[in-house]
């Protein structure tokens, strides 16, 4: 679908072929946002578009790359059509954790991969679309966070990623202040998509058991907060916020049955 000449708004939301991003993309498709979707898959992006430009009516622009790569991420933004070049919603969703390992155990690799996905990713997608997101009367970066920022055994670098996530959107508040842009940390709790599949490579069994005794959040739960978050008053900003669901309190604590 092109996209028209009239005022829209438009969301970028990063990771959207699965997980928080999809269901974002829906949400704020259902809503009347114009979304730019972005991934590495690209053929679930273009079916997620076709989806998406059939039931809601909307201009859908599809992103593929991968924002752990710094000329990719920035290649992209000068590449986006000038229509598009009015971002009003940042969705830095885009993240993973791989192992649960002690830290002696862990795997440099793993480490590596979430760090470049969960750090360096958000900071250089916030960085390349900024001139773009400077532009909207009503700018918000959304930056996703986990309860995992509160460090738990085997966490290790997962929870050092989520961390300074969660310091990175404190600083971003602060250093935009300027510009009027708010920015909020989401930071949910144990949440069933395809995280926990990924984090234990496919091991289904495993994966499964992290939600034993519990009705997790679902990708949806997540997408309606965020959503929320975005449709405040233009003087209201939610700077932090975390959501579980109702047997986990923390990173930490879990009460099952």
């Amino acid at each position: 679908m092109q996209k028209d000449s009239k005022m829209q708004k438009i969301v970028f939301i990063t990771g959207a072929s699965s997980g928080f991003g999809k269901a974002c993309a829906e949400k704020f498709a259902c809503h009347g946002y114009d979304i730019i979707i972005n991934g590495r898959r690209e053929e679930r992006l273009l079916e997620l578009k076709d989806h998406l430009e059939k039931k809601y009516n909307t201009a859908i622009l599809v992103a593929a790359f991968d924002v752990r790569v710094r000329q990719q991420v920035f290649d992209a933004a000068e590449n986006i059509p000038e229509e598009w070049q009015c971002i009003d919603v940042l969705i830095n969703n885009a993240g993973l954790a791989l192992g649960r390992d002690y830290i002696d155990d862990g795997d440099v690799d793993d480490w590596e991969t979430m760090i470049d996905t969960n750090v360096k990713g958000l900071l250089y997608t916030t960085k390349a679309f900024l001139p773009f997101i400077k532009k909207s009367s009503s700018p918000h970066i959304i930056n996703l966070g986990s309860v995992a920022k509160e460090v738990y055994e085997k966490g290790n670098v997962y929870c050092a990623t989520k961390a300074a996530v969660d310091t990175l959107s404190q600083s971003m508040r602060v250093d935009l202040l300027r510009h009027g842009i708010k920015v909020t940390a989401i930071h949910p709790g144990a949440a069933e998509t395809e995280f926990s599949l990924v984090r234990f490579k496919g091991d289904e069994a495993t994966a499964k058991k992290i939600y034993d005794g519990l009705v997790p959040l679902t990708a949806e739960d997540v997408a309606d907060v965020i959503y929320y978050c975005t449709s405040l008053p233009p003087h209201v900003c939610i700077n932090d916020l975390v959501l579980t669901c109702i047997r986990q309190a923390n990173g930490i604590y879990f009460y099952r049955n």
